[in-house]
């Protein structure tokens, strides 16, 4: 799972707002530790969505450009429970030494000074990766980062069950 999302930037991010509907969205992301990190905007969509339900799921997907085969692209789906890092914590300071590692710098330490944003740590409880026809895996292992094979259903052979 690693390998696939080092590439990535940028995940996807799917929440549920008040009247549960689905809500998708994008920001840059820090993972670290088994963990993934997004700063967001108290104004944003998927902002007021996560702090009312902290269910969320990320998506990851191949580029379109890099692709073979766009009914096949690549993917990862995660679904994570979400919580907020406050200022004041020592792991609030060590993912934004993360953020300035992997992202501009002088875009990071102004994102850092609005007080209307706030750092969000997502633990994965469960997931998926595609990775073509029929290489179909579950997110599991310890610290949920490992591909599981699937076993029991008849995968994608166009068959009737």
């Amino acid at each position: 799972m690693k390998n696939f999302i080092s590439n990535i930037k940028t995940a996807v991010i799917a929440t549920i707002d008040s009247n549960n509907n689905p809500f998708s969205s994008y920001a840059p992301y820090i993972y670290d530790n088994n963990h993934f990190y997004i700063y967001i905007s108290n104004i944003a969509t998927h902002a007021k969505n996560i702090q009312a339900n902290p269910n969320a799921s990320l998506f990851f997907i191949e580029d379109e450009s890099k692709t073979e085969n766009l009914f096949a692209r690549k993917r990862i789906s995660l679904q994570c429970k979400s919580s907020i890092i406050q200022r004041d914590a020592e792991r609030f300071e060590e993912v934004f030494a993360l953020y300035n590692e992997k992202f501009d710098t002088s875009m990071v330490e102004m994102l850092k000074k609005m007080k209307d944003f706030n750092l969000f740590e997502l633990e994965v409880k469960a997931g998926e990766a595609t990775f073509g026809f029929g290489e179909a895996y579950l997110i599991g292992g310890e610290n949920m980062n490992e591909l599981v094979a699937r076993t029991g259903g008849s995968g994608h052979h166009g068959g009737n069950k």
